[in-house]
Parts: structure tokens; C-alpha cells; sequence
């Protein structure tokens, strides 16, 4: 993985990913102490930044792969992404999901024209044996949800906009705070900020008992979360950091941030009350490390990714209430 990978992705996501918009509200503001960014990858194609990953891994694959399809295991963001990108291109995705994915995300897949196999992880179902043994059936290329490079690549477009939009407003020494699962949208925004805004620091946020990358930070090791599932913050569960993102995180990722899932749902309600953006758990975590956890954040800006707003009616409705109860 390197810088030139990333700007290169970012030349064949050109006209094709949106450029997300960099939001601010006082009101935020005042809570967190400083001056808070908000870089809005909900309103990205399909609803969170994977459709950046997933158009760089398929749009790089040669004519004769492509036209064979692509396999990739996903809770969902990743699925609807891959999906997407795969309609476009005018081929075939296979999305392997977990049974209880959001019924919205599952939804959405199918949707997009892929086909999906749901399995249970909660039984111990394991993806990647699913995948590999699809690959080995049809064909197909497997498109990983963050442990490839092309897909880190895609991911680190995010961070090259940050740079740019940041020195913009004037935020040009920062933490910049990103939901981190298996760490591609982490690891590709800090080589992207290494490049082009070295006075910027990186740091994961996880949620609380799954923050399998804080800890692995800590120890300079790659730890294992003992379990893959019971948490809202569905979208960044994973059951490890990446083999290729981990040593990029060792080497440029401050701490990392466990958040509460408390704190998760009143941030996707302060999140849309302020900002008018929807955002799912998984992807409201940086935001409420921003507002929550302000007594180890350096400096007077912070600016957090908001990775995805894929969220179920019924969760939504539990942040708003959750919001209401705290004022």
C-alpha cells in the first residue's frame, strides 16, 4: 500500500463517488469543547464509504476477471457497495451475509441486483470459508471488505479529501477520528493524511468490548475480539485487524476510542438534529468519541468520519429516544 495507489484510485473514482461535504454546527461545537468536522460519508453512494473501496477493486480488475463476477462477505455496508459497483460495471456480485444483518442492508443488496447467501455467525458460521469455497465454484474474484489493497486504496480517497477540505476551513492540525472495523477506512485515510496533511493524527474509534484495533494499538499485536456479533454497531464488528491494515495502524494511528453504545445512539441524534444526517451505530462512533470522550483529544479542532448511515427505522427511532432522554 501507498500514497500512489490511493490517488490513483481516487483518478478512476472521479465522476463516480460523490465528494462528500464537510459539515460544522455550533452547537456540536460547544459540546465537545472545540471545533468539531463532520466528514459526511453517509451521503455517499449506497449510504457509507465502502462504495469507494468497492469501485476501486472492481474497476481495477482486468476485462476477463470482471466479466466473471465478484464474491464479497458483508453485514451490509460492503455488500450494497460491491453490489453497486458491480451493476455498474455491467457484472455479476455474490454478497455473503449474516442472518441477522439489518433487514435493510439485506434488503438493499438484493436491490442492487446481487445475489445474497445469508449464513450465522452467530452459530459459527465462517465467511471466509463461504467465500473461498464460492470462488473456488464460480469463478469469481473476491472482493474483501478492507484487507485488500485496492479496496484500502479506494477507502484512502476519503482522507485525501479531508486534507483538502480541512485546509480549506483552516483546520490544518487536527485528530482525525474514523469508525475502524477491520481498519481499511482507517489505515487508507492516514496514509492519504501522511502525504498531504502530515499535521494531522489518525485515531480509531470502536465500539466498547469489540475495540479489537485500540487494543491491538496498545500491545503492538494483532488481538482478537471474543465474540463477532451482539452489538449495534453491527457495521464494524469484525473478528480481527487486518493482516495488511494493522501495520499501517501501528505505524501512523494515535489511540484508539471504545464508545458506548449509549453514546453511540445520542450521537446519530445529535447527529441528525444538528446536522440533518442520518447515521447508523457503527458509523456515529467517531462522532461520539469527538463529544464524549474530549479529555484526550488534543488542539481546537477534531475532525470524525460519519462511515454510514444504513440504519434500521427501529434503531433510529431507539437514538432519538435515547437523545430526548438526555436533555
Amino acid at each position: 500500500m501507498n500514497i500512489e495507489m490511493i490517488r490513483a484510485a481516487a483518478t478512476r473514482l472521479q465522476d463516480h463517488a460523490r465528494q462528500t461535504p464537510l459539515l460544522s454546527s455550533p452547537f456540536l461545537d460547544e459540546i465537545a469543547g472545540r471545533r468539531v468536522w463532520v466528514k459526511a460519508e453517509c451521503l455517499q453512494h449506497t449510504g457509507s464509504f465502502k462504495f469507494r473501496g468497492a469501485w476501486s477493486a472492481i474497476s481495477a480488475l482486468s476485462d476477463a476477471e470482471r466479466a466473471k463476477g465478484v464474491v464479497a462477505f458483508s453485514s451490509g455496508n460492503h455488500a450494497q457497495g460491491v453490489a453497486l459497483a458491480a451493476r455498474t460495471h455491467g457484472t455479476k456480485a455474490v454478497i455473503i451475509m449474516p442472518q441477522d444483518a439489518p433487514a435493510v442492508k439485506i434488503d438493499n443488496t438484493r436491490r442492487l441486483g446481487a445475489e445474497v447467501v445469508l449464513y450465522d455467525r452467530a452459530a459459527g458460521q465462517d465467511r471466509d470459508a463461504l467465500g473461498d469455497q464460492m470462488v473456488a465454484d464460480r469463478g469469481m474474484t473476491l472482493v474483501k471488505p478492507f484487507d485488500d489493497p485496492q479496496v484500502i486504496a479506494g477507502q484512502g480517497t476519503t482522507g485525501l479529501e479531508i486534507a483538502a477540505q480541512a485546509a480549506a476551513v483552516g483546520a490544518t492540525q487536527a485528530d482525525v477520528i474514523v469508525c475502524c472495523g477491520g481498519g481499511g477506512l482507517s489505515s487508507g485515510i492516514a496514509l492519504a493524511l501522511e502525504a498531504d496533511a502530515p499535521n494531522m493524527r489518525m485515531r480509531t474509534a470502536e465500539p466498547k468490548d469489540f475495540d479489537d484495533v485500540a487494543r491491538s494499538l496498545r500491545s503492538g499485536q494483532i488481538e482478537r475480539n471474543t465474540r463477532i456479533s451482539g452489538s449495534l454497531c453491527d457495521a464494524i464488528i469484525t473478528p480481527q485487524p487486518g493482516n495488511l491494515t494493522f501495520p499501517i495502524l501501528k505505524r501512523l494511528a494515535g489511540p484508539g476510542f471504545a464508545v458506548t453504545e449509549p453514546q453511540a445512539l445520542r450521537a446519530m441524534a445529535l447527529a441528525f438534529n444538528r446536522l440533518k444526517v442520518v447515521a447508523e451505530p457503527g458509523g456515529a462512533v467517531a462522532l461520539a468519541a469527538a463529544l464524549f470522550h474530549g479529555d484526550t483529544i488534543p488542539g481546537d479542532d477534531v475532525i470524525v468520519v460519519i462511515s454510514g448511515g444504513n440504519v434500521d427505522a427501529s434503531v433510529f427511532q431507539q437514538a432519538l429516544a435515547q437523545q430526548e432522554t438526555a436533555a
